[in-house]
C-alpha cells in the first residue's frame, strides 16, 4: 500500500514537488576518485511511516547510499548520478538553504561512532539545543528545555541534570541515546540510522533497536537502518534490501527475505551468521590433541580438549582494582578458572563486565592486586581494533616481525621468510609483506593480528573482542581461521565477546561475567541451553534473531526479564 503524499516546503518559500514515498532513489551512482563506484545503478523506494534495512558486506554500498540521501556527498568530490528525493526535496538539485532545511528537519541521521559526532567540549544538552534551533527559531531557554524533553523520551535517566553532562560523562549506549534524541529534536519525518549498534554490547544494543521500534511507531517516522549485522534488520525493520558489490541483489519483506532467500549471495550472508540456536557437535575430551571424527558445522574441524593435563592457564580468586580510597573500583572481583590445551573458553559480558581486564590479566598486560595466576605455557593477543594495534608508518611484515625480533632472532632472511609463511598461513598473499595497514581491509588486518600473535608460538591465544567490528562474512571467516589454527597447531583459545552467538559457535565452555564476577559457567550447550542465572537469561533474550516473529515475542519478553 502505498502511504500519503509528502509535500515539502524549501527552506526558501518554494515548494518541492509532491511524491508518494517519503524516499524515492532512482538509478543512484556513488563514484570516488573517478573510478570506484561505491554504488551502482540503485533504485528503491521507502514509503512514509515504514522501516527499510539496508544489508550487506563491507565496502557493499550500504553507507555510501544513505549518505546521498542528505546530500552528504557534495563537496567531497564523489561523483553523483540519478535522482534522489527525500521527504519531497530533490537531493541532487537542492540549495544548500533546502539541504540544511531537509538535514535535521524533515530527515535526520544517526551515525556509528557516537563519540565522534558529539562535541567533547559542549554539554549533550547544549549540542541537541542548537540543532534545534537551527531549525526552529526559538529562545535558547526553549531550546534547552526541548532537549531535555527528548533526552527523556530515549529513556536517558534524570534528563534535566544529564542533559548538563559532556559526552566522556556518558557510557556507549547513553551517547548513541543522545544522538537519537539530538535526531528527534526537530521531529523529522525519516531516520536514516547507520550501524547504529555495530560497537554496543548485546543487552544495550537491545534496548537500542527496542527505543528505535518503538519510537517509530510512537511518531510515524520513517526508518532507513543500515547494517551488516542481519539479526538486527530482523529486529527492526519491515522490509530488507540486500546490496552487494553497490548493487541491491534482493528486495522484499523482512520474512521472506531472511526466511527464503532467492539470490546465492543472501543465502550465503545468512550462512555466515551465527545463531545461539546453532548445533554444534558434542567433543569427546581426549589426552592428545588431533582432528575430532565430526567436522564442525559451517567451519574447520575442531580440536578436541585435552583432558588430564594440567592447565595451560589457571587462575584463583583474581581480582583486579582499579583507583584508591573511595574511588576503588574491583573491575575482576574473585574470579577463578582454569584453561586446558586444545579447547576454547568463551568470556562474554556486558561492557563493563570485567571481560577484557580479566583477559589483559591473563597474558600479563596487567597485574593482579591480589589472587594467584600460574601460565604454564607462552600466550599472546589478538585486540579487537586491528587498526589502534598495528603501526601505520610500518609494512605489515615488519609487525609481524616484532616478537621474532622481541625474542633474540637476528637473522633477517629467516625472520623474513617466517614472517612469510605467516603470512600465507592466515590467508594472507606473502607478497603483501611490505604493504602498509592502510592497504588492508579489516578482516585483513585482523588476520596481520592473528599473524604477529603466532610468531611468538604461543601455546594459548586471547582473542579480545576480535570479530566485533567485523561483518558476518569476514566475522565467519576470521572465527573459521581461528578454528582451523587451533586444530594444526593445538592451540587454547580464550574469546572475549560481547556477541554471545560468535561465542556459541566457538569455543566449549563458556564463562559469563558481571560486574566484574563470573555469575555462571559451564559447558557452552548447558549454559545456552538450560541457563541457571538471571542474567545470563536477560543476556540471551537480548540476542537478535533472524526470525522476526520469535523477535516480537523477545522483546516483549525482556522487559520482564530485568536483572536489578
Amino acid at each position: 500500500m502505498k502511504g500519503p503524499a509528502v509535500n515539502g516546503s524549501a527552506v526558501d518559500g518554494s515548494v518541492s514537488r509532491p511524491v508518494t514515498s517519503l524516499v524515492d532513489v532512482r538509478d543512484l551512482s556513488v563514484t570516488f576518485d573517478g573510478s570506484v563506484r561505491a554504488v551502482d545503478g540503485l533504485s528503491f523506494t521507502l514509503e512514509a511511516g515504514g522501516a527499510l534495512g539496508v544489508v550487506g558486506e563491507s565496502g557493499s554500498g550500504k553507507s555510501a547510499s544513505a549518505y546521498a540521501l542528505l546530500g552528504l556527498h557534495r563537496g567531497s568530490g564523489a561523483q553523483v548520478t540519478g535522482s534522489v528525493t527525500v521527504a519531497g526535496v530533490d537531493v541532487r538539485n537542492a540549495s544548500d538553504a533546502e539541504l540544511r532545511g531537509l538535514r535535521g528537519g524533515k530527515a535526520a541521521m544517526v551515525f556509528q561512532d557516537p563519540l565522534s559526532s558529539l562535541d567533547p567540549y559542549y554539554a549533550i544538552g547544549d549540542q541537541i539545543a542548537e540543532v534545534y534551533r537551527v531549525q526552529v527559531k526559538t529562545s535558547r531557554r526553549a531550546a534547552r528545555a526541548r532537549a531535555v524533553e527528548v533526552l527523556d523520551r530515549v529513556g536517558i535517566p534524570d534528563a534535566a541534570r544529564r542533559a548538563r553532562s559532556r559526552p566522556h560523562e556518558f557510557s556507549g549506549g547513553m551517547r548513541q541515546r543522545a544522538l537519537i534524541a539530538m535526531a528527534l529534536a526537530c521531529e523529522p519525518q525519516l531516520l536514516i540510522a547507520d550501524e547504529p549498534t555495530t560497537a554496543l554490547d548485546v543487552t544495550v544494543q537491545a534496548q537500542i533497536l527496542d527505543l528505535l521500534h518503538g519510537l517509530r511507531h510512537e511518531t510515524g517516522m520513517g526508518l532507513l537502518l543500515v547494517t551488516h549485522d542481519v539479526g538486527v534488520a530482523a529486529e527492526s525493520v519491515d522490509e530488507v534490501l540486500v546490496m552487494k558489490e553497490g548493487r541491491a541483489v534482493e528486495r522484499g519483506p523482512v520474512a521472506g527475505v531472511l526466511g527464503s532467500p532467492r539470490e546465492p549471495y543472501t543465502r550465503a550472508l545468512l550462512a555466515a551468521v551465527p545463531r545461539v540456536e546453532a548445533h554444534r557437535p558434542v567433543h569427546v575430551p581426549r589426552v592428545e590433541v588431533r582432528r575430532t571424527e565430526t567436522p564442525r558445522t559451517g567451519g574447520p574441524e575442531r580440536v578436541a580438549p585435552g583432558a588430564g593435563d594440567a592447565p595451560l592457564v589457571e587462575a584463583v580468586d583474581l581480582r583486579r582494582v582499579f583507583g584508591r580510597g573511595r574511588s576503588a573500583l574491583a573491575a575482576v572481583d574473585g574470579v577463578s578458572l582454569a584453561v586446558h590445551r586444545g579447547e576454547t573458553l568463551g568470556i562474554v559480558g556486558e561492557s563493563g563486565s570485567g571481560k577484557t581486564t580479566l583477559g589483559r590479566m591473563l597474558v600479563g598486560l596487567l597485574d593482579p592486586t591480589s589472587g594467584r595466576l600460574h601460565r604454564a605455557g607462552r600466550v599472546q593477543m589478538v585486540f579487537q581494533d586491528p587498526v589502534a594495534s598495528l603501526n601505520p608508518r610500518r609494512s605489515i611484515g615488519e609487525s609481524v616481525a616484532d616478537p621474532l625480533r622481541a625474542r633474540g632472532d637476528r637473522d633477517e632472511t629467516l625472520i623474513r621468510d617466517r614472517v612469510r609463511d605467516l603470512l600465507g598461513r592466515v590467508g594472507l598473499d606473502a607478497a603483501q609483506y611490505d604493504r602498509y595497514p592502510h592497504e588492508f581491509s579489516g578482516g585483513q588486518r585482523q588476520r596481520v593480528g592473528i599473524a604477529r600473535a603466532l610468531a611468538a608460538e604461543p601455546e594459548l591465544i586471547v582473542c579480545d573482542e576480535a570479530v566485533s567490528a567485523l561483518d558476518v562474512t569476514t566475522q565467519a571467516q576470521v572465527t573459521a581461521l581461528l578454528a582451523e589454527l587451533q586444530r594444526e597447531l593445538g592451540l587454547a583459545l580464550v574469546f572475549v565477546a560481547h556477541d554471545l552467538a560468535v561465542v556459541r559457535q566457538v569455543s566449549d565452555r563458556v564463562a559469563v561475567m558481571r560486574r566484574g564476577r563470573i555469575v555462571e559457567e559451564g559447558d557452552v550447550d548447558t549454559v545456552y541451553g538450560a541457563p541457571q542465572d538471571p542474567y545470563t537469561k536477560q543476556l540471551l533474550a537480548a540476542v537478535p534473531t533472524l526470525d522476526p516473529v520469535l523477535a516480537a515475542v523477545r522483546r516483549a519478553a525482556r522487559t520482564e526479564l530485568v536483572v536489578p
